[in-house]
């Protein structure tokens, strides 16, 4: 029952009909009711899981975010953020317990995917009639596609699409039905990519070419990983895209490098506790448009520090497995791994995409993120149990680690930001 309700949870946080325009007013609120039974039959079921430093950090992360408020003087936009962002670290707790098995995770990627697919498919419907089934047009300014609440950015919907692009071409590769679920789902990932072309994210369309040369790199090296994925970049500009105008010189691009240099500068105004959670934009006309310096200048260094441990734990996971060579005594272990090893690679692949993309996003406190954190926790959970030698990591021995890690990061985000200026 626990993996049922979280996944209608799942699919109501990426379809969102509860925000079509003919249902606003006569549907009773159906996410917050479905994440209440989603947290109730995690309440109620056992054992609890909590092994991983992804939960200790996403607490912590959250108790960051109400401390920097209160460190900014607003003692009330703690509870505000309790009961905004609450839910989103809930969230990452219930579907990281709810995953169990290599079955449960390979039917998450599904219902990822499939959801995904269904906005694809109401940016196709956009895109040729001027308007989706839910009442949202194409963003008057450039023809792109959106969709409602919380993507109706289109980056945002790229974001997702980059994240499910991978699950996509695995579930293509699983084969059955006689070769029609193979292209079943090769069709799906042929429409996620025509939807990011629609959304005409740049981030997006960096993040596909980030995938690429992941995967070529983990497969077949770094240099052929480097010619594929320049020779690809330089294809991909001569496309009737946004990317034509990728130039720090661009006024879109200037304005978010500008929003970058502010970023920087409220972290060294309040180094610590940061400027506090969603205050970016009373300091700058826009949002920081990336989710290391939002993280940097809202939370501070402590903030900072926390949310990137949890990032870096995640690929540190998904690499662990990419990278392990059991020692197999039978078939049947050699098959359990197999499709470990290439759950492994998929969301590898996924974080890959969506940090990529998240790179030039304020996207550090979105639901996508922690969901896909999630599954990532929980399929490593898994492969630990099933293979006992994949490495265990623990927060206590890596806190030098954390601090160095962050130091590092803050100082490249400031050597970039002062090179693209």
């Amino acid at each position: 029952m626990l993996f049922f309700l979280t996944l209608l949870y799942v699919a109501l946080v990426i379809v969102r009909p509860q925000e079509y325009p003919e249902f606003v007013d006569s549907v009773p609120p159906i996410l917050p009711i479905s994440f209440v039974a989603a947290l109730l039959a995690w309440l109620a079921s056992s054992p609890k899981r909590f092994a991983e430093p992804q939960y200790a950090l996403a607490g912590a992360f959250l108790l960051t975010v109400m401390m920097s408020e209160i460190a900014n003087g607003w003692s009330g936009g703690a509870l505000q953020q309790l009961s905004q962002f609450g839910p989103t670290i809930f969230a990452f707790v219930i579907l990281a317990n709810a995953i169990t098995t290599q079955k449960r995770v390979v039917v998450t990627m599904v219902v990822f995917v499939l959801c995904s697919a269904v906005l694809a498919v109401h940016g196709v419907e956009q895109k040729a009639n001027g308007i989706g089934w839910t009442g949202m047009p194409l963003v008057q300014e450039d023809g792109r596609i959106q969709y409602v609440g919380i993507f109706s950015d289109p980056n945002d919907l790229g974001l997702l699409f980059v994240a499910t692009l991978p699950m996509a071409m695995y579930l293509s590769g699983r084969g059955g039905m006689l070769g029609l679920a193979r292209i079943f789902w090769l069709a799906i990932a042929g429409l996620l990519v025509y939807g990011i072309y629609l959304t005409n994210s740049r981030g997006a369309m960096l993040a596909v070419g980030a995938i690429i040369g992941v995967w070529l790199w983990l497969r077949r090296g770094l240099v052929i990983a480097a010619v594929v994925c320049g020779a690809g970049l330089a294809g991909m500009m001569m496309l009737p895209t946004r990317l034509q105008e990728l130039d720090a010189g661009e006024e879109s691009a200037a304005g978010r490098i500008d929003a970058w240099y502010v970023g920087i500068h409220l972290f060294t105004s309040q180094p610590l506790f940061g400027v506090g959670a969603g205050q970016f934009t009373e300091h700058n006309y826009l949002t920081a448009h990336n989710s290391f310096v939002l993280a940097l200048a809202e939370t501070g260094f402590i903030g900072f520090t926390i949310w990137l441990g949890f990032v870096v734990y995640c690929f540190r996971m998904m690499f662990a497995i990419v990278r392990y060579k059991p020692v197999l005594q039978t078939d049947e272990e050699a098959d359990l791994w197999s499709t470990e090893s290439k759950l492994g690679m998929t969301l590898l692949l996924s974080l890959c995409g969506l940090f990529t993309a998240a790179f030039f996003l304020s996207r550090t406190y979105v639901i996508v993120l922690y969901l896909l954190a999630a599954v990532v926790v929980a399929e490593y959970a898994g492969a630990q149990n099933r293979f006992p030698d994949l490495p265990t990591f623990r927060i206590g021995r890596d806190v030098m680690r954390l601090l160095m890690t962050s130091a590092v990061g803050v100082v490249a985000l400031f050597v970039i930001t002062r090179v693209l200026l």
